[in-house]
Parts: structure tokens; C-alpha cells; sequence
């Protein structure tokens, strides 16, 4: 079989021709059209990848905001709870306190009532006291209870111990003041005569005395120069009953205790030279024998 080598050319030349047109006119529109859909597909993947990325950023922000509120939400409520709780203390801190403090007021005015009471009942007692022994006894004898107390004093000066009375007479040589003698009564120049020739018998010397009548000193005499002081009174036998009313109302009180004697009055200590408070602060106090 013969080959027709220009119907062979020309079938190529129109083959390549015909390629030609089309990837010309058909191929590359339409691969440009596959191109450009491609790009229009990517960047609206990419568009969408972008904006899933800002909506995440955006929720992950949220969410943190969301956690910062929640967890500032439980600091200020905890602190607003520590806060309450710290103010309820201290109202209750403050009401127990005025409490204490109303108690401790009521107590304290409780405790000055019965000293006020207990004193009165004392002075009155005493008062009471030393008038049935002044009446009994100037019913009974020539001799004024005044001056049987200021017998009984000068008895005491004169027969004080050792001890006691260097004390007192060295107190007597050093003080630059006179002597102070107080009594509860007004003593009579007769009386205060005795008292002078008492103590210079005493302590062998001119001693100078002042006298001063000092109404809280019921029945009772008292001597005070630097610092010393000597005394005389019905105060400690007042005290020993006293003693004893108090103890009879304890065991009245404790129905549990035993039955004990019934206390006795017991005598007044011996009388000694002991410091002195101010006058104006010294008690009477009791020293017998």
C-alpha cells in the first residue's frame, strides 16, 4: 500500500491546527475558568478559615473574660462574707465587752453598796454601843466613861513593852511637831493633864502634845508623832463581834456545814507602837490586853 505523504502532511498540519484552536479557544478559557473557580474557592476556605480562627479567638476571649468574672464574682463574695463575719465579731466582741463592763458596774455598785451599808451598820453599832456603856456606866459608877478611857489609856502608856515604847520615845525625840493626841470626845483639861504627866512619866522627858477631837474615833484615844502611833478603842471588840456574826451568817448560809461552837469575843491584842497613816486617813483601832 502506497503512503500519500501530503495527505499524511496535511492531516498532521490540520490535527495541530485543530489543537491549536482548541487550546486556544477552548481549553484555556476553560482551564482559566477552573483556575480562577479554584482561586475563588481557596480564598473563600481561607476567608472562612480566618474567620473561624477570629470566632475562636473571640470565644477563648469570652471565656476568659467569663472565668475572670466568675472568679473576681467568688473573691468579692468571699471577701463580703469575711467582712460580715469579721463585722458580726466585733459586735459581738463589743456587746460581750459592755456586758463585762455593765456587770462589772453593777458588781462594783453592789460591792459600795453593801461597804456603805456594812459601814453604817458599823458607825451605828458602834455609836449605839458607846452610849449603852457610857449610860450603863454613869449609872453605874461616879466616874464618866470619858475618863475611864482616858484612865485606861494612861494605864497602856505606862505599861507598854520594850520594844514599843523605844519606838515611841524615839519617835518623841526626832519629831519637830508636838505629839498628837486625838480623841472622840473633847477632853477635859483634867483628863489631858493625866494624858501630859502620863507620857512625860513615860519617856522621862517634857513631851509636847497637841490634842483633837476626831468624831470617827467612837470610845477610843489615839497618840501620833512621826510616823508612830498608839491607840485605844472598843473598836477591835466591835470587830471580833463582827467576826463572829459573820461566820454564824456563813454557816447559816451553808446548810451542809457542821454544827460548830458558837464563836467568842476575843480580847482585844496588845497595845504596841506601830507606824501611822495621815491623820486624816488613820482608822481607830483597838489595843488592850
Amino acid at each position: 500500500m502506497l503512503i500519500d505523504w501530503f495527505t499524511v502532511g496535511a492531516q498532521a498540519i490540520n490535527f495541530i491546527i485543530l489543537v491549536w484552536l482548541l487550546k486556544r479557544f477552548l481549553y484555556k478559557p476553560i482551564l482559566n475558568a477552573v483556575d480562577a473557580r479554584e482561586k475563588r474557592i481557596a480564598a473563600e476556605l481561607a476567608d472562612a478559615d480566618a474567620k473561624k480562627a477570629e470566632a475562636q479567638k473571640e470565644r477563648d476571649e469570652f471565656q476568659h473574660k467569663n472565668e475572670e468574672f466568675d472568679q473576681q464574682r467568688a473573691a468579692l463574695l468571699s471577701k463580703a462574707t469575711d467582712e460580715v463575719k469579721a463585722e458580726r465579731q466585733r459586735l459581738l466582741d463589743d456587746a460581750r465587752k459592755a456586758a463585762d463592763a455593765l456587770s462589772a458596774k453593777r458588781q462594783e455598785a453592789l460591792r459600795s453598796d453593801a461597804v456603805n451599808l456594812n459601814q453604817a451598820i458599823r458607825r451605828r453599832t458602834q455609836q449605839e454601843v458607846f452610849a449603852i456603856a457610857q449610860k450603863a456606866l454613869t449609872d453605874l459608877a461616879t466616874t464618866s466613861l470619858e475618863e475611864r478611857m482616858t484612865e485606861v489609856f494612861t494605864q497602856r502608856l505606862r505599861t507598854m513593852d520594850g520594844k514599843a515604847k523605844e519606838g515611841l520615845g524615839e519617835a518623841l525625840k526626832t519629831g519637830s511637831e508636838p505629839a498628837l493626841v486625838r480623841s472622840a470626845f473633847d477632853l477635859p483639861a483634867a483628863q489631858r493633864a493625866a494624858i501630859q504627866k502620863a507620857l512625860n512619866e513615860t519617856f522621862s522627858a517634857e513631851v509636847h502634845v497637841r490634842f483633837e477631837t476626831a468624831p470617827d474615833l467612837i470610845s477610843g484615844i489615839e497618840l501620833t508623832t512621826n510616823g508612830q502611833k498608839i491607840a485605844w478603842s472598843i473598836a477591835d471588840y466591835l470587830a471580833s463581834l463582827e467576826k463572829g456574826v459573820g461566820e454564824l451568817l456563813k454557816e447559816k448560809d451553808n446548810p451542809e456545814a457542821k454544827a460548830e461552837p458558837k464563836p467568842k469575843l476575843k480580847p482585844a491584842p496588845k497595845m504596841e507602837a506601830k507606824p501611822a497613816s495621815k491623820p486624816e486617813e488613820a482608822k481607830p483601832e483597838a489595843k488592850h490586853t
